[in-house]
């Protein structure tokens, strides 16, 4: 089961429906039964998916420890692995603990027509009701996937010639940046931000200017400010004032 995979019942069903033809195959764990396993069999039927049911070991394995909940799919090699939005848009999250923040990001992210959401498995939460609620439907549409190492999924968009910013209050203004490229926006957790590896992997950080008293935005917040200057410059007035790219920082 090689390639790139997506896990969890929400983004295998959702994947499905929107970009049938990116799945090679679906899998669900022969421990699984109810009705998401039933939905997401009589939907790759209808999709024209090959759906395997494979021992739970096999999933826990391809997950490399991460949360599957007993579904994934493989994608095929030439897929886009697009979303609704811009296939030159990807946002990377890590340790972003409370299901309400998360759900107000992918809410964000889906707005700001963010291809597709990478979400770090380990130390994030998960897309439970609470945080599907605060997306207010945005979880339905835009595609989210968990990933067991931030390093990996970095390096790898880097070689398909992505630009990976990292959001972070010692950054510059986003309006400094080029950000018309193909772009990967790293956002951290609410405590700590990002991890250390994450952030030398970044060519740039990126930061909001505070005028007020308060330290720092809510991470939704600041991912919308930073998200809608990439719409901006990607606009057909906004890229002709756009600055050269960044050097990457040290």
């Amino acid at each position: 089961m090689t390639g790139e995979h997506l896990f969890g019942f929400h983004p295998v069903r959702e994947a499905l429906r929107h970009r049938p033809g990116d799945i090679d195959c679906v899998f669900v764990s022969a421990r699984r039964g109810g009705r998401r396993r039933e939905e997401l069999q009589a939907l790759a039927a209808q999709r024209g998916v090959e759906c395997a049911v494979v021992p739970e070991y096999d999933l826990d394995h391809l997950a490399h420890g991460g949360r599957h909940n007993g579904f994934a799919a493989r994608l095929r090699t030439e897929s886009s692995a697009a979303g609704s939005g811009s296939a030159d848009l990807v946002v990377l999250v890590e340790d972003v603990q409370d299901p309400r923040n998360l759900g107000a990001l992918l809410r964000v992210c889906e707005g700001a027509g963010v291809d597709r959401v990478l979400i770090r498995d380990r130390g994030s939460a998960p897309l439970s009701p609470a945080a599907a609620k605060t997306a207010a439907g945005a979880s339905e549409w835009i595609a989210s996937e968990r990933i067991a190492n931030s390093r990996q999924a970095l390096e790898a968009l880097k070689r398909q010639g992505y630009w990976v910013y990292g959001a972070d209050p010692s950054g510059r203004p986003p309006w400094e940046f080029d950000l018309g490229e193909r772009v990967v926006l790293c956002i951290g957790g609410e405590e700590k931000g990002l991890r250390q590896q994450t952030r030398a992997l970044c060519d740039g950080l990126i930061g909001l200017p505070m005028r007020g008293r308060v330290a720092s935005l809510n991470l939704a917040t600041a991912a919308a400010a930073i998200l809608y200057e990439v719409v901006r410059q990607r606009s057909a007035d906004g890229l002709a004032m756009a600055s050269p790219v960044p050097e990457p920082i040290d």
